[in-house]
């Protein structure tokens, strides 16, 4: 009885150790084969594409209606996948069900498209200078 209880909890520190070494071996491996640069001041600098930074990022602030364009757009983003299934089954129902079904989503979509628009969502206020 002991012996299969030791066994176990050898089981089981294996594969916490099993883990551990998962998540920290690709870790100690990039470190360990990493290129060993010299650390300047423009290392530091934030790198955007090429072009010379000029300001601080914090200087610049993005309003609250692009996030809420980026959040719609994927949302509906996502919600165009769901059409595909529908588009690949459609042979396999009757002719009225899925045009009604596939009209009753885009219509959903539609009503928050108009939520969205009603909210003042799709305006972009002008900077003021």
């Amino acid at each position: 009885m002991d012996s299969v209880l030791a066994i176990d909890y050898l089981y089981v520190m294996l594969f916490i150790f099993g883990g551990f070494s998962a998540a920290f071996l690709p870790f100690i491996i990039a470190w360990l084969i990493r290129p060993k640069t010299i650390v300047t001041a423009r290392s530091h600098q934030t790198y955007e594409c090429g072009i010379e930074p000029f300001n601080q990022m914090w200087d610049y602030r993005f309003g609250v209606s692009y996030y809420l364009y980026a959040l719609i757009f994927l949302a509906f983003d996502v919600d165009v996948l769901y059409l595909f299934p529908v588009a690949s089954v459609f042979d396999r129902v009757s002719g009225v069900r899925g045009v009604i079904e596939f009209f009753i989503f885009i219509g959903i979509l539609s009503l928050a498209i108009v939520y969205a628009w009603n909210k003042g969502v799709f305006t972009w206020e002008k900077k003021k200078a």
